[in-house]
């Protein structure tokens, strides 16, 4: 079963905490910067989304070691994502968990409890995704999905919005809100 989810049928209250968080961010660039570096600009709106992504999911019981664990949160192929997650995380907690952000190396294999591949290389992504044990992997190539992500970034004209494969969290044993489900651009279960 696939479908899209309209504007008409956005919850309110979780369309309404994502749109202020990625607000505040914006307001913080200079609208030169704005201008000059889109890329920056769509890159932190992506760190936004990431961050809000941790309070909409649900991760299996076996998740943390101990009750105050952090939160791992890697990120592959993408040095700035990384530095720019770790400055909006930063003194954050999501459940009584603090955040760490950590920059993936080539040949790493660690377990974290959210994974960003960054990049258009899909290739790439599938292997960064075989090596590293994570439970929401989240991507920004073409096909992420298909790669076995749970949740892909996509640009819908000037907008970063992002599509769910619902197959792929049940299989990380990852539970999702629907909350974070009524506001994706598209939600997928089932062969594509």
């Amino acid at each position: 079963m696939t479908g899209q989810v309209g504007w008409r049928r956005l919850v309110p209250a979780a369309w309404l905490a994502c749109l202020a968080l990625v607000c505040g961010i914006l307001a913080t660039v200079p609208r030169a910067a704005q201008a000059q570096d889109g890329s920056a600009l769509e890159r932190r709106v992506k760190a936004a989304f990431l961050y809000k992504f941790l309070a909409y999911t649900e991760f299996p019981a076996g998740a943390f070691a101990e009750p105050a664990a952090p939160v791992i949160m890697v990120v592959a192929n993408s040095e700035e994502m990384a530095a720019d997650l770790a400055a909006i995380t930063a003194g954050r907690s999501v459940n009584s968990h603090p955040i760490v952000v950590r920059a993936l190396r080539e040949g790493d294999g660690v377990l974290a409890h959210l994974l960003f591949v960054g990049g258009s290389d899909c290739g790439r992504a599938a292997r960064v995704i075989r090596a590293t044990r994570a439970l929401l992997v989240v991507t920004e190539c073409d096909g992420g999905l298909q790669q076995g992500a749970v949740i892909n970034f996509r640009l819908v004209g000037e907008h970063v919005r992002f599509d769910v494969s619902l197959d792929a969290a049940e299989h990380n044993n990852v539970r999702l809100s629907s909350r974070l489900l009524t506001v994706a651009n598209h939600v997928q279960k089932g062969a594509p």
